[in-house]
């Protein structure tokens, strides 16, 4: 079965990442909670990480659920 093509914003990057499987679980329920992918969470957390640790290449353009 071939996967659908979808659209990604322009200049982002696809990254592979292998989490824990409680870390995983624990990601997947953020998601469910707040209705999102669990890409949506990482990206989320990514963006704060770098905010907090690098506040001058934070981005101002974060997606919303």
């Amino acid at each position: 079965m071939k996967r659908k093509k979808t659209r990604r914003s322009a200049g982002s990057r696809r990254a592979s990442v292998s989490f824990p499987p409680e870390l995983y679980e624990t990601l997947q329920g953020i998601a469910r909670q707040k209705r999102v992918s669990v890409a949506w969470v990482v990206r989320d957390a990514a963006e704060k990480y770098v905010a907090e640790k690098w506040p001058l290449f934070a981005s101002d353009h974060r997606p919303r659920p």
